[in-house]
């Protein structure tokens, strides 16, 4: 691996902290509550979990140039791991059981307002 590669790898990461972040700020003043950040599995991952409600929105962080580069940027592969990691948060907070479940995104790019999309992401949660 080249040392510019670790540098654009390390600048990627940074970059998609910042955007977590901006996404935290924004469901907040949605009136979400933020109920876990970064929870990670073997095989799957979700940026943030929160609700607002009666409903745990799944919420994926993507940052890109452009708007629509960050929402062309969550394919099939993303998809399933980020369901494999609701299933597990959900096996791991029975309490959430009787609400409702979505998988949302929050889309950033730079010197703009991030956009947050209700039910962006299909989740195979069965």
């Amino acid at each position: 691996m080249s040392t510019r590669s670790l540098h654009d790898r390390k600048k990627a990461h940074g970059a998609g902290i910042l955007a977590e972040r901006a996404a935290v700020v924004i469901l907040r003043l949605k009136g979400y509550r933020v109920l876990a950040r970064r929870y990670h599995i073997r095989g799957g991952e979700i940026d943030i979990v929160a609700r607002r409600g009666d409903t745990v929105a799944f919420v994926e962080v993507k940052v890109r140039p452009t708007l629509d580069e960050a929402r062309e940027a969550i394919g099939v592969v993303k998809r399933r791991r980020i369901s494999r990691a609701a299933r597990s948060w959900l096996a791991s907070n029975p309490w959430a059981a009787p609400l409702t479940w979505r998988g949302d995104a929050v889309y950033v790019a730079p010197w703009r307002w991030p956009r947050h999309q209700i039910a962006a992401i299909e989740l195979d949660l069965g």
